[in-house]
């Protein structure tokens, strides 16, 4: 159980690094003009964080039910932990795509349709009059909806649990290794990373390509380790 929860939380740690710089203009949706220290900020920094978690734990629900589905399905066919295979192949496909882009080689990428995109903005412009703190905790509960690969190779993995209790348990988990990075974003900080954040992501991908591979063969998985 200890040793897949800290895979987890390390390459939540990890991954976050870089994707953080893709919610720099969340973060400035919600503070607006203000400070990103004075207290007002820093509750709204909070209240961003608190709804992320909500919606990853609601993510990881709907995975966990959905990979329960699929290994009752799998274990009619005679295949043992098919969530489990499903997800670690998923983690493995992006962690090849990600791996193969930080060597100049693409192998497609993810293109947001524009009717989400413009469905996405009318949702954010509805909220911008909104007092910050509720402002923040909209951002971080609808922004969920976005596509972010780093993020769905979590929700995978969830998935691959076969357990809503473990798929909430593990997005729970995940989140947390996110805070840092996003915190610090939100005050400002993110400089402190540096040149890591060039390096960051191809570890990140030899991480999940690592998961992706125990999860197939059966030996990642908290629900498994005997969690839940």
């Amino acid at each position: 159980m200890i040793g897949t929860a800290s895979g987890i939380l390390v390459a939540s740690l990890v991954g976050s690094v870089h994707c953080a710089g893709m919610c720099g203009g969340f973060v400035c949706f919600y503070t607006g003009s203000g400070s990103g220290t004075d207290a007002a900020a820093l509750r709204a920094h909070a209240m961003y964080n608190v709804g992320r978690l909500t919606s990853y734990l609601t993510l990881g629900a709907i995975a966990g039910a959905i990979g329960a589905g699929v290994s009752s399905l799998g274990a009619l066919a005679g295949v043992q932990h098919a969530a489990a295979v499903v997800a670690g192949a998923l983690m493995v496909g992006w962690a090849i795509s990600t791996i193969a882009a930080q060597r100049g080689v693409r192998l497609g990428a993810l293109r947001v349709p524009e009717s989400w995109q413009r469905a996405m903005g009318g949702v954010l412009h509805a909220v911008r009059e909104q007092p910050m703190a509720t402002r923040a905790w909209l951002t971080g509960l609808l922004t969920t909806m976005l596509p972010c690969g780093w993020l769905y190779v979590f929700v995978a993995t969830a998935g691959g649990s076969g357990s809503i209790r473990t798929g909430v348990l593990t997005m729970a988990v995940f989140w947390l290794g996110t805070v840092p990075a996003l915190l610090a974003v939100g005050l400002g900080a993110q400089r402190l990373f540096g040149p890591l954040r060039q390096r960051l992501p191809l570890l990140s991908a030899v991480l999940v390509l690592a998961m992706g591979l125990l999860s197939i063969t059966g030996r990642f998985s908290m629900q498994h380790a005997g969690v839940m």
